[in-house]
């Protein structure tokens, strides 16, 4: 039987600024869906990382069900009302549209889903990110299920060792390709280098061999709320699920490619780019600059319709050196400023006031020509030859 992993996310209003959730807006979404999730859902989980609320389901209605959306949609409608009695900083910044019309896609909120045949035990991990863009995951995917120096399982057993498929997306042009690793591996690294605009969508099994007959193991979420909004409304703060163990990445391969804090894009303003950091849920916080962009890791099993978890995977010592090192590398990067490669190149200040500022400079650019010829001229006197 197929059963069906979806994980939707949303900023609704937090404290003081981009910080956290407010405990009375999370017990708010809490309270709804235990009151009102019967018959739709069979289990969930709400979390939080920096200023995101996120809920992880399992049902049997499949991918896109409207009526699971629409679950989700109304718990953060529920919580934004207690949002804006509170005065909280955004609330409901992420619910774009006024009402749900039938998919919870292209309104806002981050969806990532699969359809799953359970193993006899299925191990996933909910992976959750604040103050970056879906491009963030590129890495870590790519090392999960690509990277034997990350994952060995690709070498020495038997199920991982023809490698997995990989389907990206150009969310720019909304095209869509689906690679093979490692046939394929540097075609696939010379696309998701690109992480603005080539992102991973999912991870599949090759249907050929292995003990997952062509599944989807691995799943992102790929909204972009600028592309949708047309104007800056912060960063997109994606989320993916991962599936693990028994011709997977084991949880300690899946982990460690969290280890070392890789630059990713977002930050203050969703204008910088900042070292991401692994931390518990508890210690999700964005106050540094509106960060360092931050990972949390939830651990969930699946098993006859309940979700036993999470364990919440960076609550561990194990990745004290993976945060010092993130402190270390804010603390050297911030001292650019707003100087380039701290912050974003221009191409990717679209949505902010960048343009604006270029708009309003724009009678004032002369043709360097013109300014080396006056140059020439007021040094001589008289005009250049």
């Amino acid at each position: 039987m197929k059963v069906t992993l979806t994980h939707i996310k949303a900023d609704i209003g937090s404290l003081p600024g981009h910080t956290t959730v407010h405990e009375d807006v999370l017990n708010e979404v809490k309270r709804f869906l235990k009151e009102q999730s019967k018959g739709i859902i069979w289990d969930h989980f709400v979390g939080y990382v920096g200023d995101d609320i996120q809920i992880t389901m399992v049902h049997d209605n499949g991918v896109n069900a409207s009526e699971v959306h629409k679950l989700a949609w109304d718990a953060f409608k529920s919580g934004t009302e207690v949002a804006k009695k509170l005065g909280l900083y955004g609330a409901g910044q992420d619910l774009l549209k006024d009402s749900f019309s039938g998919n919870i896609k292209g309104m806002g909120p981050g969806i990532a889903e699969m359809d799953i045949t359970p193993r006899r035990s299925e191990p996933f991990i909910v992976y959750m990110m604040d103050k970056t863009e879906p491009g963030a995951f590129n890495y870590p995917i790519f090392k999960m299920f690509a990277d034997p120096f990350n994952t060995p399982g690709l070498v020495i057993d038997q199920s991982m060792h023809d490698g997995f498929k990989f389907e990206v997306w150009d969310i720019q042009e909304a095209k869509a390709i689906m690679l093979n690793a490692p046939e394929e591996m540097y075609d696939i690294i010379s696309l998701i280098g690109t992480k603005g605009r080539y992102v991973i969508k999912r991870v599949y099994t090759k249907k050929e061999h292995g003990k997952l007959p062509d599944e989807n193991v691995a799943v992102i979420t790929t909204d972009k709320l600028s592309f949708i909004a047309g104007e800056y409304v912060g960063k997109d703060d994606p989320a993916a699920i991962v599936r693990i163990q028994s011709g997977l990445p084991a949880s300690g391969e899946a982990m460690e490619a969290f280890s070392h804090p890789y630059l990713v894009s977002g930050w203050m303003r969703g204008s910088f780019n900042g070292p991401l950091m692994p931390v518990a849920m508890k210690n999700s916080k964005m106050t540094r600059f509106d960060g360092p962009p931050r990972v949390v890791a939830l651990g969930f099993v699946y098993k006859d319709k309940k979700l036993t978890g999470p364990v919440d995977m960076f609550d561990d010592p194990a990745y004290d050196n993976a945060r010092k090192l993130a402190n270390d590398i804010t603390d050297y990067i911030r001292r650019m400023g707003p100087f380039e490669p701290h912050r974003l190149p221009e191409e990717d200040m679209e949505y902010t006031t960048l343009p604006k500022v270029m708009e309003k400079l724009k009678g004032r650019f002369v043709h360097v020509d013109a300014v080396e010829k006056g140059v020439s001229k007021n040094s001589t006197g008289r005009d250049s030859d």
